[in-house]
């Protein structure tokens, strides 16, 4: 079994594998207003769901990015579902650009308007959660050290899902086929699925 020290980080590998180690990790691929009103569209893969009722989801920058400052200004966000056939746009949206560029416009995608929240969705993507912001953390190190990384969570307001991807009540997620992070370069599509169901344990409440 291979060790080695992650707060040394000596990992003696090509690159880093923690983040091929966590994985696969979905996309939040986030849509933002800046206080003037210049769109903002960026994804990121420290995303996920925290909470179930209400609806609570999160995503981490690493940096002060512009979806930090816009969500923090407006106190509004959008997390729209990243999918096989939208995946060079979204990477496209992932440039660095300068602050002010419309990432809609880059990445030659549709500015849908929201029911609840005055950021537009990404009219492509089959799905679309409208957030309002709640909160933003600043973790801090073993030594307690404030990193460079904001953690923004938001409550889902809102959710726009395509008929086309409902079947007998559930979202059909092979014909969406959203796409995930993992190490290096790497991402993976959801094109095969398997249920468990849960044991029941005697005795458990």
């Amino acid at each position: 079994m291979y060790f080695y020290d992650a707060v040394e980080n000596n990992h003696g590998l090509k690159h880093d594998p923690y983040k091929a180690i966590v994985a696969p990790r979905p996309i939040g691929w986030i849509s933002s207003l800046s206080e003037h009103g210049s769109p903002n569209l960026a994804p990121y893969s420290f995303f996920n769901g925290v909470n179930e009722n209400p609806h609570i989801v999160m995503f981490s920058s690493t940096g002060r990015k512009d979806s930090v400052e816009n969500i923090e200004a407006t106190g509004e966000f959008v997390c729209n579902l990243a999918t096989w056939d939208l995946r060079e746009q979204m990477n496209t949206s992932s440039a660095m650009v300068p602050s002010g560029v419309n990432e809609f416009a880059l990445a030659g995608l549709t500015e849908a308007p929201c029911k609840i929240v005055k950021v537009p969705r990404v009219g492509e993507s089959p799905i679309a959660m409208e957030c309002k912001y709640l909160q933003t953390i600043r973790p801090k190190d073993l030594s307690g050290t404030e990193l460079d990384s904001y953690v923004i969570f938001g409550q889902v307001v809102g959710i726009h899902i395509d008929e086309a991807c409902i079947e007998d009540g559930m979202i059909d997620l092979l014909r969406i086929r959203p796409i995930s992070r993992l190490g290096y370069m790497d991402y993976a599509v959801v094109d095969n699925l398997f249920s468990l169901s849960r044991p029941v344990v005697e005795g458990e409440r």
